[in-house]
C-alpha cells in the first residue's frame, strides 16, 4: 500500500504525523501549566493535595508526547533532528532538563525524609510549567524564523553561534510564541481542574485565575497570529531557495483546509473559556482541547506543504531544510508508515485508560484515603 505511494507523498505524510502529535502535546501541556498556579488555587496541604493528584495522574502523557513528537522527527527527518538537537544544544538542554526535574518532583514530593524539601520540589514543579513550556514555544518557533546552521554537501551541519540556540529567545516572534502557550496551558489547566476537582473552595479561584490567564493568552494569541501572517518565510523551487514575504498567509490561502481547521478550532478554544466563564459549564476542557490540537496542527502543517523550509537556516539560506531534503529514505518511510497504523490503537488505549482516571471527580476524602501520593 504505502510502497505505491510518491516518496514526497511519503515526506507529507510523515510530516502531517509530526504535526499531529505536537498539536497533541500543545494540548497535554495543560499539566505543566497547572504546575505554575498550584499556590495560586490551592491553600494548605490539603488542598494543595488534591491539585497533584489531579495532575500527577497525567503527567507522564506530556512527557511521553513530547518524546512521540522527537522520536518522529528523528525518524522520519534524520537531517532536520540532527541539525536541530545537536545544533541548538544549549537550548534542547535547557528544556530536557526541565522535564527531568518534573518527573523526579512527582515522585520524591511527598516521600518521607528526601533532602530537598516539599517546596524545592514544587518549585521544580513551577519551573517545568514556566521556563520548560515557554523554551519549547521558543523553540518551535525557530520552525518558522529559522536556526543560525550551515550544512555542508555530506549533509554534515555546525552551529554559528556559540549560544548553541538560547539566541532564539531574542526573537520577538519566538517568545510570543511561548508566552502564547505559556498561557493557554494555565487556562487549559483551569479549565481542566473544573471538570475534575469536586471543592468548593478550589473551584472559586480556579474561575478568578482562569478569567486572568484567559485575557492573557488571547491577548498574546491574537499577536501571534499578526505576527505569523506577516512574517517572511522561506521557499524553494527549482532556483533554489529564496525569502518570500507573507509565507505563511499565503500558504493558508493555498491551503484552504488548514485555515478552515484553524478558524474551527480558534472559535473552539473561545467557545470553551467562554461557556466555563459565563455559562458555569464544566466541559470547557473538551472543546479547549480540540481547538487546541485543530490550531496547533494546522500551523505546523504550513510548514510541510507549498514548498516550504521547515528550518530555515539564517547562516547560509541554501542550507535551509525542508520536508524533501531533510527526510529518510523512501525505504525508511515506507516501512515506518506501516508502523504508524499502529497509533490509532495507542490512541484508543490512552482514551480508554484516561476515561478510567476521571471516572469520578477527585474529593478530598479521595485523596486522603489514598495510600500513594505523588
Amino acid at each position: 500500500m504505502f510502497e505505491k505511494l510518491s516518496y514526497l507523498t511519503l515526506q507529507e505524510y510523515w510530516w502531517v504525523i509530526v504535526a499531529l502529535l505536537g498539536a497533541l502535546f500543545s494540548f497535554i501541556i495543560f499539566v505543566q501549566g497547572g504546575q505554575t498556579i498550584l499556590n495560586k488555587i490551592a491553600k494548605g496541604e490539603d488542598e494543595k493535595d488534591i491539585i497533584i493528584a489531579s495532575l500527577g495522574r497525567k503527567w507522564e502523557l506530556s512527557f511521553t508526547t513530547l518524546v512521540m513528537f522527537g522520536g518522529a522527527l528523528f525518524a522520519a527527518f534524520p537531517l532536520f533532528y540532527a541539525v536541530s538537537f545537536s545544533g541548538a544544544y544549549f537550548a534542547w538542554m535547557a528544556i530536557l532538563f526541565c522535564f527531568i526535574i518534573q518527573a523526579v518532583s512527582y515522585e520524591y514530593r511527598k516521600k518521607p525524609n528526601n533532602f530537598l524539601g516539599q517546596k524545592t520540589y514544587e518549585m521544580f514543579l513551577f519551573i517545568n510549567g514556566g521556563i520548560g513550556i515557554i523554551l519549547i514555544g521558543v523553540a518551535l518557533g525557530t520552525l518558522f524564523t529559522g536556526g543560525n546552521f550551515i550544512v555542508n554537501d555530506m549533509h554534515q551541519s555546525h552551529w554559528t553561534t556559540a549560544t548553541r540556540g538560547l539566541e532564539a529567545v531574542l526573537n520577538p516572534f519566538n517568545v510570543v510564541l511561548g508566552l502564547t502557550l505559556f498561557f493557554l496551558s494555565r487556562a487549559q489547566a483551569s479549565l481542566y481542574f473544573l471538570h475534575n476537582i469536586d471543592h468548593k473552595n478550589i473551584q472559586k479561584r480556579i474561575k478568578a485565575q482562569l478569567r486572568n490567564d484567559a485575557i492573557l493568552f488571547v491577548a498574546f494569541f491574537l499577536v501571534l497570529v499578526a505576527m505569523l501572517f506577516a512574517l517572511s518565510g522561506v521557499g524553494y523551487g527549482a532556483n533554489g531557495f529564496f525569502v518570500q514575504k507573507h509565507k505563511f498567509l499565503l500558504n493558508f490561502l493555498a491551503n484552504p483546509i488548514l485555515l478552515v481547521l484553524f478558524l474551527v478550532g480558534t472559535l473552539s478554544v473561545l467557545y470553551a473559556l467562554f461557556i466555563a466563564l459565563f455559562k458555569n459549564s464544566r466541559n470547557g476542557i473538551w472543546f479547549s482541547g480540540v481547538g487546541t490540537v485543530l490550531v496547533v496542527f494546522s500551523i505546523l502543517c504550513l510548514l510541510g506543504f507549498n514548498n516550504t523550509a521547515i528550518y530555515p537556516s539564517l547562516a547560509d539560506i541554501n542550507s535551509s531544510l525542508t520536508i524533501q531534503n531533510s527526510s529518510g529514505s523512501f525505504y525508511n518511510l515506507t516501512t515506518m508508515s506501516y508502523v504508524s497504523l499502529l497509533v490509532p490503537i495507542v490512541l484508543g488505549y490512552i482514551i480508554f485508560v484516561w476515561r478510567v482516571m476521571d471516572r469520578d471527580n477527585i474529593t478530598s476524602d479521595e485523596i486522603k484515603s489514598d495510600t500513594h501520593k505523588y
